[in-house]
């Protein structure tokens, strides 16, 4: 990945209600190094609809438009849309939403945004779980991992959909995964996709929860470099749905990653030599794209 300075300019205030160590909370701050002041924030029911604090007080130097939890992609459409007809051309529109109102509740305003391509960046910070409420299981839970509500069962036993794959089969101009513990090559994702302007671009940025993951609060960064480097959250880009672009290739065990963390703690050997298969699996066949 290429190196290069981060931005000096904060785009948060300090203040926000954030958890000690909340991912969700550093994805933005990095987002916004790389968006800049010219962006609206179009922002469903999620943790970051409390983070940014009640009204009248928010938490960024950015406007922020609060939404129904299931209406980021329809919200994000109108305001592009009113910025057109006002011949608003600098102005980025960015939906911000977690996985709960992203590969759940608010897919089939997503997909229907994407079909039409719409001009603006979808962002699904992902905690893998619905964690505003109560760590409860999103289709974005990983395989293994404990939630309060997987029924029949104290664990989750299938996999993560891929919403990086659902949005590049729709053929949208970028596609892309970032990481909280990789804060030079998100912000250069954000640039880029901020410059690229016309069409739906999707960002899936791995934020880590410890309240929810069952870690402590400076173990956050590190957690999120873990999953990076046992290539259990990949980075990599996707332009118009074909080309694949991997950015990192990790050479660590998911085994450390997944002790690391007290929602996986259940977990036989066997288990963890299943999750390595998967993983390994998935990353053969990112590799596999990337080379075609």
């Amino acid at each position: 990945m290429t190196q290069f300075n981060i931005p000096d300019t904060d785009y948060m205030y300090p203040g926000h209600v954030g958890c000690p160590g909340c991912g969700a909370t550093i994805a933005m701050k990095f987002a916004l190094k790389g968006l800049g002041d010219k962006t609206i924030m179009v922002i469903p029911a999620c943790c970051w609809a409390i983070i940014a604090g009640p009204h009248p007080q928010t938490a960024l130097k950015v406007p922020i438009l609060h939404t129904a939890f299931e209406t980021a992609g329809a919200a994000s459409s109108g305001v592009r849309a009113a910025l057109d007809m006002k011949n608003d051309t600098e102005t980025t529109v960015v939906a911000w939403a977690g996985d709960g109102g992203t590969f759940d509740i608010g897919l089939q305003s997503l997909s229907g945004a994407a079909e039409r391509n719409e001009d603006f960046i979808y962002v699904c910070y992902d905690n893998e779980a619905y964690m505003n409420t109560g760590v409860q299981r999103s289709s974005s839970t990983p395989y293994g991992a404990r939630t309060t509500t997987t029924p029949g069962q104290d664990w989750k036993q299938t996999r993560k959909k891929n919403i990086v794959e659902a949005l590049a089969a729709h053929r949208i101009p970028y596609a892309a995964t970032a990481s909280i513990a990789f804060p030079e090559d998100m912000i250069q994702k954000f640039q880029k996709a901020k410059e690229m302007k016309g069409g739906t671009r999707f960002i899936h940025v791995f934020a880590t929860c410890p309240s929810g993951w069952r870690v402590s609060s400076e173990m956050s960064v590190k957690i999120a470099r873990l999953a990076v480097q046992s290539n259990f959250f990949p980075l990599y880009e996707v332009e118009h749905g074909v080309k694949y672009s991997l950015n990192y290739k990790g050479d660590r065990p998911v085994e450390d990653y997944l002790k690391a963390q007290g929602r996986f703690r259940h977990l036989t050997d066997a288990d963890i030599k299943e999750i390595q298969k998967m993983t390994d699996e998935d990353l053969g066949l990112l590799m596999r794209k990337a080379e075609i």
